[in-house]
């Protein structure tokens, strides 16, 4: 630390010196050190650790008069000025006027009396006594008498001219409002009360207004002296700054100091102010900054050089979990003891990849520090763990189960597709840490104790015994927070004060040890631990990665003079930037990309990394993903035109910056997601943002179950008793997690579009907007993060980035139309569809309206709407122009039973008179027993009631149906017939192209024998004349047949036979009429149009479903029945004869397990290679089959309907649910060779 220097006249009596002068009293009282005096009778502060003792002093003694205390700092700067004071008044003699003071004592006795002026010195001095005088040595009159030489100059002067001097200057510093705190010291009260002192100040003032001015405003040398007061009159820090940056040309250095000597000690005063003035015992990391869009223009300055990723990463999900307190979480909820890795059930597993979760992050793995145990219990928590960001070592905790736990975890996760990740924290290590204990060396330190105030008087935290550790005192006190703790060696008693980690913005990090990144040992030996923690997991989450750039190491710890004040004392070890860049000349997060990517590749690195550079963790430093706090802040705060400057600005300057940002709703330092957004539709706005943005989600311990506790990373169980809130975690699984199991979609930045929603002209800028694709899958996100109804179109997007060549600036700014994002056409006969996720209704537009005007939208407070499913069709029937148009810009469930509700209008009024509700009555009466009947005052139906009932309504249907399956049947016929002809003649068209390049071969073989046979000079014409005339007309068998084939085709005509009414009703015969007897019944009179197909096609199904759901043989299950029913009658059907059933049973076994209806008929569904049937769902439709081919069976047919089936019975239960196994016992066995 540089010297302040407090002057006083020594006894040498050799030279002059300028002192600055101590109250006598507080001097009796303070009893100062007679180390602060030299010889030559001057206060001397050699060093920053002098200042302090001084400080020290003069504070209790402050205490004790009942006045404020004062910092080092401000002591230290307020003596530089003073002594800046000095060095203009003889900068001034030397360059203006060298017998200035000189004059001015003899102006003053002329004016005023020798004896007068005399006296006022005299007074001065025993006031403020030189130190030889305090002493003794001499009396005071001999004192003033002394003529000494002036080391500087080498002019003789009198001390009485010396202490004038002396006197004007301590004058001058009772008036500087700023050292007023240390008026004790120079109290010139008594001096001013002298009557003759206003007079004598006016006349020293008038003096030098007649002397030579001089400095950049040409002032007098007394206002000279005020520039800097005037200028900051309370503000020391300002006054340092105002004369290093306007007195410069009088800071001319001394004998034996360097060119830059009162710019060192100038700018070291202000970072000594800097690092006092820092706020302590605040939160880190915490609270909610007020945050800016970044600027990316100082990467311009930066090379570029991502980091490829690896096709998984950009998918990760990720999924955070202090371990202790999920164990603990755990045991509580299945009730025994959870306390190993390996002990974590496969349920909790299974349900993390359920929800769409493909990474996760366990904090507090590793072997902790047991001193930060003890100071976390010593300071009231009994309980508390080490914290997880303060280690020993990094091997797998014994109390987790080690490695072996860990192992088995990793693999139970790998094969559900979820990739573990670990902290590594590489600035600091635990203070008892077992490289403090080995390598002490690898640390930041100092030898000395650097503020005096430091005791360090507590329990010995180390757990080894070759060294004792100590936390400062005040630290459990919470009155200081040091800023390094005591290692001694128990061997040799070296003893070293290590810093605790640190990252300046507020109190230091008091469990930890701060690792010297200017070491190159220190370096190596945390990149190892590094890949080491590489071999091992996937994902490494670095912690507090920001404060290894070296920008910040240097500002942290070895600050450029004048830019200190981060962490208090580091400004004494101040390196300038050239000495700085020799020491680290490489960016360590560089090289440790470039590392793993060699010896652990796959490995994905996570920065934890704040302050703005995101974009230089990325873009230089090659990180694959970083941390992007601006989200939760500015979200949370509803800063919304910040956010979406935040995303424009980035994709701006480059949207692979974007794809690499981490998003998140709270970490381990913030509040919880519920307590920052709640648990309504704010929270599920922003988490769909985070799931649907480019940038990896990240989920905090406790998020989805709504959990209000922030767990400590010392807790190692949760001390409130939440229980999970069903409501959230139900709300997740509908809107939050089918999307993150869409990460694909929303990954990626290549053709992420982000739109400005304008509203009357003006852009609305809490709306978010945005598109992306990933192959033919399309997405739209549209969400208001604000609680007003908003409404806008979108047409634009915002311009982005696009790489136009190999240079790292090579590009140009693009935007794109939503319609082009979306990859719509603008032809008249195409539109677009699409499903709304949140209400999973279907919406349809015409494309060239998008096209042309763009994409409406409005939404409630905080509503989010995200359009998927999106799909462009052209328009060939004329159905989506109708559908569309009937709609009307409404959603429906579904387009396509929207568009039959249209369509088949006339058809399904039809089909209700028959399915009535008197029918549904009627037959439900036949369900009913005589007791139930009479109580409800009905009649069964009969056989001849309910067809007199259904007779006309059928019959008039049937017409209705044939007129729809006529015309349907028409253009499909057409449909074929064309598609026909076109075969045919695409077929024609390629043996005439095969026939005319034969032939073209044929010729080009005879021309080239012609050329060989003829003379050497003849010409080629007669070459040619050899060659046979090009075929006329080209033949084949092939097209021969393709051509009669044509014209057979050209003369089909559509044709349609009208579907006859079923010949019989199947009136239910048992005596005790079951509901499928009934459903039998509507079945048979609608079997025809069944066996044509139209059944289905129509959905029948769910018209009958929707006319019999609030009647007496309603039921939920009257779906399936009747689509079961229609599918099985539908194509082939059995002969039913005594020679079909060969025939017969592999048609029926393949219809039921190997057609496209299986998993209707039979729960088909495949799994491990295998096809399987579910056993009550072939045993109901093969109950429902053979009684739909019983309908109405002669007494021969029964027969085989009984022999049939009871064959099938019997090989459903030997095909051990096996569809495959089922079908083959009735396949034709083929013969051995």
């Amino acid at each position: 630390m540089n010297s302040l220097h407090f002057q006083i006249l020594g006894a040498s009596m050799t030279y002059s010196y300028n002192e600055f002068h101590i109250s006598k009293a507080v001097r009796d009282e303070c009893n100062f050190s007679q180390q602060l005096f030299s010889s030559t009778g001057n206060v001397i502060i050699a060093n920053i650790r002098a200042v302090r003792d001084f400080q020290t002093r003069f504070n209790e003694y402050l205490i004790r008069h009942n006045k404020p205390q004062i910092s080092a700092g401000t002591l230290n700067a307020m003596g530089l000025l003073d002594e800046i004071f000095h060095l203009a008044c003889y900068t001034y003699r030397r360059q203006k006027y060298q017998d200035a003071f000189k004059g001015l004592l003899s102006t003053l006795e002329e004016s005023f009396g020798k004896d007068v002026i005399h006296q006022m010195i005299l007074d001065f001095c025993a006031e403020f006594p030189p130190t030889e005088v305090y002493k003794g040595n001499i009396s005071i009159e001999d004192y003033l008498d002394l003529e000494l030489t002036e080391r500087k100059t080498g002019r003789v002067r009198t001390n009485k001219e010396q202490t004038l001097e002396e006197l004007i200057m301590l004058h001058l510093d009772n008036e500087n409002p700023a050292f007023k705190p240390f008026i004790s010291l120079f109290d010139d009260s008594k001096l001013v009360a002298n009557p003759k002192w206003s007079a004598i100040w006016s006349e020293i003032q008038n003096y030098f207004k007649k002397l030579p001015y001089w400095g950049t405003f040409a002032h007098d040398l007394i206002s000279f002296l005020r520039e800097p007061i005037n200028y900051a009159p309370d503000n020391l820090q300002e006054q340092l700054n105002y004369v290093r940056i306007h007195w410069a040309d009088l800071l001319v250095p001394g004998d034996g100091e360097g060119e830059d000597y009162w710019l060192r000690r100038l700018l070291s005063g202000s970072d000594l102010l800097s690092e006092e003035w820092k706020p302590a015992w605040h939160p880190t990391n915490g609270g909610s900054p007020d945050m800016s869009p970044p600027n990316y223009d100082y990467l311009l300055r930066e090379y570029e050089r991502f980091s490829d990723d690896k096709e998984w990463m950009p998918r990760v999900v990720l999924m955070a979990k202090t371990v202790l307190v999920w164990l603990y979480q755990l045991s509580k909820k299945y009730g025994r003891e959870i306390n190993r890795l390996d002990q974590i059930p496969d349920e909790e597993l299974d349900l993390l990849r359920d929800e769409g979760f493909t990474g996760l992050w366990l904090i507090g793995l590793w072997e902790r520090s047991p001193a930060s145990r003890t100071i976390k219990q010593i300071c009231g928590n009994p309980e508390a763990a080490a914290s997880a960001y303060s280690l020993d070592d990094y091997e797998i905790a014994w109390n987790l189960g080690g490695w072996d736990a860990l192992a088995n975890l990793r693999t139970r996760l790998w094969q559900r597709g979820i990739r573990l990740a670990s902290d590594m924290v590489p600035n600091h290590t635990g203070m008892d840490a077992k490289w403090v204990v080995e390598k002490p060396d690898l640390f930041v330190q100092r030898r000395d104790n650097p503020f005096p105030q430091y005791t360090y008087n507590g329990v010995n935290l180390s757990h080894d015994s070759r060294v004792a550790i100590y936390l400062e005192d005040h630290y459990y006190s919470k009155n200081d927070c040091a800023v390094c703790f005591k290692r001694v060696d128990t061997q040799t008693g070296d003893t070293r004060y290590i810093y605790h980690g640190n990252d300046g913005t507020g109190m230091p990090w008091n469990d930890t040890a701060q690792i010297d990144f200017l070491n190159p040992v220190a370096r190596e030996e945390v990149m190892q631990k590094i890949l080491h923690v590489a071999r091992n997991f996937p994902i490494i989450r670095f912690d507090a990665a920001m404060v290894l750039a070296k920008k910040h190491i240097k500002r942290l710890w070895y600050p450029e003079p004048g830019k200190g004040g981060d962490i208090a004392t580091r400004s004494e070890f101040a390196l300038t930037a050239q000495q700085f860049e020799d020491r680290i000349p490489n960016e360590f997060w560089r090289e440790v990309v470039d590392r793993v990517a060699k010896e652990v590749p796959d490995t994905l690195l996570l920065a934890e990394a704040f302050w703005m550079m995101e974009g230089y963790f990325t873009r230089t430093l090659g990180m694959h993903r970083v941390y992007n706090s601006a989200f939760m802040n500015m979200l949370k705060k509803e800063e919304n035109y910040k956010y979406r400057s935040t995303v424009k600005n980035t994709i701006n300057f480059d949207p692979q910056i974007l794809k690499r940002y981490v998003n998140f709703m709270n970490n381990p330092d913030e509040e919880t997601a519920v307590a920052q957004f709640g648990k309504g539709d704010k929270y599920f706005g922003v988490c769909t943002l985070m799931a649907t943005m480019p940038g990896l989600p990240m989920f905090g311990h406790g998020q989805i179950e709504g959990f209000e506790e922030k767990y400590g990373m010392e807790y190692t169980r949760a001390y409130r008793d939440e229980e999970p809130d069903q409501y959230l975690i139900d709300r997740h699984k509908r809107e939050i997690f089918p999307l993150l199991k869409k990460r694909y979609l929303f990954a990626g930045v290549e053709d992420f579009l982000f739109y400005d929603v304008w509203d009357n002209g003006s852009v609305n800028e809490n709306v978010f907007a945005y598109s992306n694709r990933c192959g033919n899958e399309y997405s739209v996100v549209f969400y208001n993060n604000k609680y007003e109804r908003a409404s806008g179109w979108i047409k634009q997007s915002c311009e982005y980035a696009v790489k136009t060549g190999s240079g790292e600036n090579d590009k140009k700014l693009v935007t794109r139309s939503i319609s082009e994002g979306l990859g719509l056409w603008g032809e008249d006969d195409f539109y677009m569809i699409f499903r709304e996720d949140r209400s999973n209704l279907w919406y349809i537009r015409k494309s060239k309206d998008i096209c042309e005007q763009g994409m409406f939208i409005a939404l409630n407070g905080f509503e989010t709407q995200i359009f998927m499913d999106i799909r462009q069709e052209k328009d060939t029937d004329g159905s989506l122009k109708e559908l569309h148009d009937f709609l009307n810009g409404k959603g429906t469930p579904d387009l396509h039973t929207a568009w039959q509700e249209l369509h088949y209008k006339k058809l399904y009024q039809a089909f209700q008179n028959v399915v009535s509700a008197e029918l549904c009555s009627s037959l439900g009466t036949l369900l009913m027993s005589a007791k139930e009947l009479k109580a409800a005052d009905l009649k069964k139906a009969t056989a001849a009631s309910i067809k007199k009932l259904i007779e006309k309504p059928l019959a008039y249907f049937y017409e209705v149906a044939n007129e729809f399956a006529e015309k349907e049947a028409i253009e499909e016929q057409k449909a074929h017939i064309a598609q026909k002809i076109s075969d045919i003649e695409r077929k024609i068209a390629e043996e005439k192209a095969r026939l005319e390049a034969l032939e073209e071969v044929k010729a080009n073989a005879i021309l080239s024998d012609s050329k060989k046979k003829s003379k050497v000079g003849a010409s080629v014409e007669s070459a040619k004349k050899k060659a046979p005339a090009k075929a006329k007309k080209l033949s084949s068998p092939l097209l021969v047949s393709l051509e009669k084939e044509l014209a057979e085709a050209k003369k089909e005509k559509p044709s349609f036979a009208k579907i006859a009414l079923p010949k019989s009703l199947a009136f239910p015969k048992s005596a005790k009429v079951t509901l499928d007897d009934a459903y039998l019944y509507i079945f048979s009179a609608f079997a025809p149009l069944s066996e044509k197909g139209f059944a289905r096609k129509w959905s029948l199904q769910r018209k009958i479903a929707e006319f019999t759901g609030n009647t007496k043989i309603g039921d939920m299950l009257s779906y399936n029945f009747f689509d079961r029913a229609f599918a099985l009658s539908e194509g082939s059907q059995p002969k039913l004869t005594e020679s079909s059933s060969k025939a017969d049973l592999p048609l029926i076994a393949q219809k039921l397990a190997d057609s496209n209806d299986a998993w209707l008929l039979v729960g088909a569904n495949e799994y491990d290679g295998i096809k399987w049937f579910n056993k009550e769902k072939m045993e109901g439709s093969l109950a429902l089959y053979k009684a739909i081919l019983s309908l109405n069976a002669s007494t021969a047919k029964q027969a085989a309907v009984d022999s049939l089936f009871k064959k099938l019975n019997v090989a459903q239960k030997k095909a051990e649910y096996k569809c495959e196994a089922f079908v083959a016992q009735f396949m034709p066995k083929t013969k051995k060779k």
